[in-house]
């Protein structure tokens, strides 16, 4: 018995196999190539089932505590529907259209996973504020009781560094590596500045030739930032060696501050790294495989 193409069991005879002997002399030639666009188009259709399931499922959760998201849920699936059924459209287009039956694949499931997983992360409903602060304060007290956790880095690490100039980081090396460095006040003196002292120039320090920084004159601003940051601090405290203030008054600009008065006088301080500036500069700063001793920092005053 013969079907419509005129052959029995439906074999094209004639001119119709003619016709169709490029289309299987191209697909027996894309043959050694398809089992790896096949594993392409597996793992992207993969990745667009687990994205589109994680998001039905949340919209499913949220669903059975909260009845307008059952609109919610009935439009996600909707769309994930239609989004399958435009890609199949696509292909059939593609094909009929001469682009080889691997590419078409290829083109769909990239389109496909990466609308789906796209739409997946942007899509999800920002949690109410005060839910996730408790929800965060319970997980933070669960990895607490995690003895078995050996994730040692504080989680404002990675923000302190967003907030960090190049020239500070080199200042943090300095302060790691050399230790507490001399900073002096130039107040006015004499007889006067017994009863009353006026500042003049405070917080001079030779911390940006030592450090090796860039924009020198932005020192003062670079101590304020790691100061906000919590990184070093400021001690009224002078260090034990009196050489190391020696240099810092010999420099131009603490002499110009001296004879910008009648009577001065220099009070010494010192700039330290914090407790917790420490830890940041050993954990991002330093080199891990160094173990030089470093020197030691005061502890901030109350």
């Amino acid at each position: 018995m013969s079907d419509a193409t005129g052959g029995p069991g439906g074999r094209p005879q004639g001119r119709d196999r003619d016709r169709h002997v490029p289309a299987i002399r191209e697909s027996a030639e894309a043959l050694p190539g398809l089992t790896r666009i096949a594993a392409t188009a597996a793992a992207r259709s993969a990745a667009w089932t687990i994205g589109s399931g994680l998001r039905s499922t949340r919209l499913f959760a949220r669903a059975l505590t909260d009845p307008d998201t059952a609109g919610e849920l009935v439009q996600g699936v909707a769309q994930d529907m239609a989004e399958a059924s435009r890609t199949v459209g696509d292909v059939a287009r593609a094909v009929s259209s001469g682009v080889p039956i691997p590419q078409a694949l290829r083109d769909a499931t990239a389109s496909l996973s990466h609308v789906v997983l796209a739409e997946s992360s942007s899509s999800t409903p920002a949690p109410d504020p005060a839910q996730s602060l408790r929800q965060r304060g319970e997980q933070l007290l669960q990895r607490s009781r995690d003895v078995w956790s050996e994730h040692e880095e504080h989680p404002a690490y990675g923000r302190i560094l967003e907030d960090l100039a190049p020239d500070e980081a080199r200042i943090l090396l300095l302060l790691l590596r050399g230790g507490p460095q001399p900073s002096v006040d130039v107040r006015t003196g004499g007889p006067v500045g017994m009863v009353s002292s006026a500042l003049v120039a405070p917080g001079m320090s030779m911390i940006g030739a030592r450090a090796g920084v860039r924009y020198v004159d932005e020192v003062p601003a670079y101590l304020n930032n790691l100061f906000r940051l919590g990184l070093i601090w400021f001690s009224r405290e002078q260090l034990e060696d009196p050489m190391e203030y020696q240099v810092v008054e010999a420099q131009p600009d603490v002499l110009a501050a001296m004879h910008s008065v009648r009577f001065a006088k220099v009070v010494r301080r010192s700039i330290h790294l914090t407790p917790f500036g420490t830890g940041f500069c050993r954990t991002c700063l330093a080199d891990p495989e160094d173990d030089t001793a470093l020197p030691v920092h005061q502890i901030p005053e109350d």
